[in-house]
């Protein structure tokens, strides 16, 4: 069930769910409202990625305006994966781990079942104008495989329609965000370090061209992994991506 207050906008195809809800957003639509494709032509990840979009998983972005500034508002990255986990953890039964690699990617025994792209604007007085938060589930299918795996919720045994994914995670989202706003990012990065992907684990941080090993000792209060050294020190990460070590 959707829940009160929001709206879905449901297109057959589009360039960009993402796209589709900043313009959207750019011309007033109101808090809550969701864009969502049954096909997306250009779908876009993190880092400019593209992210293919096949029918049969679940594309939307949804259109969020919190007034706060825009570091705060990344924290948002930490509550809509939270929310995709909800979701897909009663689907996929409690004899797998439904976990969290930092900030946002979720992965079922270890391969990705989605992927998550924030974008936003600021408007006046430095505070955010909006915030969409575009994500994409894999249901019926998975792109190919990254380092750590993908993998779909179908793979996995859960039934549930796309449309049934759908809801669950419009439904856990609104509930992480409301408890956002009420409690600020507290909360949220203590289930977030419950769900953590490789905590206390040694793990190797692709900066682009640099990468560092070290062991993944925390998540910070404004949601950096903090990467003990080898040399005892401690290195804040706010940007890269994670995998275990390589063997």
């Amino acid at each position: 069930m959707i829940p009160a207050g929001w709206s879905v906008v449901t297109l057959d195809t589009v360039g960009s769910t993402n796209d589709e809800a900043m313009a959207r957003a750019e011309a007033g639509a109101a808090e809550g409202t969701v864009i969502r494709a049954l096909r997306q032509e250009a779908g876009r990840g993190r880092r400019g990625r593209g992210w293919d979009s096949p029918p049969g998983n679940v594309y939307s972005s949804t259109i969020l305006r919190p007034p706060v500034p825009p570091a705060e508002a990344a924290q948002l990255s930490f509550v809509t994966a939270l929310a995709v986990a909800d979701m897909a953890a009663p689907l996929v039964g409690a004899d797998r781990r439904v976990a969290i690699k930092w900030p946002n990617d979720v992965l079922v025994d270890e391969a990705k079942i989605s992927g998550i792209l924030l974008e936003s604007a600021v408007g006046e007085g430095g505070l955010v104008s909006h915030v969409v938060i575009g994500v994409g589930i894999n249901v019926a299918s998975a792109p190919p495989a990254t380092r750590y795996g993908a993998t779909y919720l179908a793979a996995l045994g859960a039934t549930a329609s796309t449309d049934a994914v759908f809801a669950a995670y419009i439904g856990a989202l609104a509930l992480r965000y409301g408890e956002w706003r009420a409690s600020g990012f507290s909360a949220t990065r203590v289930e977030w370090l419950r769900r953590a992907a490789w905590l206390d684990r040694d793990i190797e941080v692709s900066l682009g061209e640099t990468s560092l090993r070290g062991r993944f000792a925390d998540l910070d209060e404004q949601g950096a992994l903090l990467l003990q050294t080898a040399d005892g020190g401690v290195r804040r990460i706010t940007a890269g991506d994670i995998f275990p070590p390589r063997a």
